[in-house]
């Protein structure tokens, strides 16, 4: 049998049906102090776009990387700028409290390759793993 999500006690269903003010007093300080300020024009919209497109199967793109992911959002698809390139990212149960940004990463992991021309002779000899 699997387990049933829960967030802090509380069920998906029970999140859902929940106002933004009940939701936010389940998060921590700074989250909550992040939704009592209210959301930005740039949320806004992106709120309204996932509430327009229920459902549906539609790649919503944002730059709100700061946007607190809220129950209501959950199951939309979204792409999340990076600063270069939108990463599609679905939104799960357990997502709920981070922040979009959180989920598409701006840095990627250096893969250094053999030296290149201007190589001193010592780099050029580096040991083999």
């Amino acid at each position: 049998m699997a387990k049933k999500f829960t967030y802090r006690g509380k069920s998906l269903e029970e999140l859902q049906a929940m106002t933004l003010e009940e939701f936010s007093l389940l998060l921590t300080s700074r989250q909550r102090r992040s939704l009592k300020r209210g959301f930005t024009r740039v949320e806004k919209k992106l709120l309204e776009k996932i509430r327009k497109h229920k459902g549906k199967d539609k790649l919503l793109r944002t730059h709100a990387r700061e946007m607190l992911i809220i129950p209501e959002m959950i199951g939309a698809k979204i792409g999340i700028y990076t600063g270069r390139e939108y990463k599609s990212v679905i939104l799960t149960e357990s997502m709920i409290g981070h922040v979009l940004g959180e989920f598409a990463l701006t840095r990627n992991r250096v893969q250094h390759s053999a030296p290149g021309i201007g190589a001193t002779r010592s780099s050029k000899f580096v040991a083999l793993k």
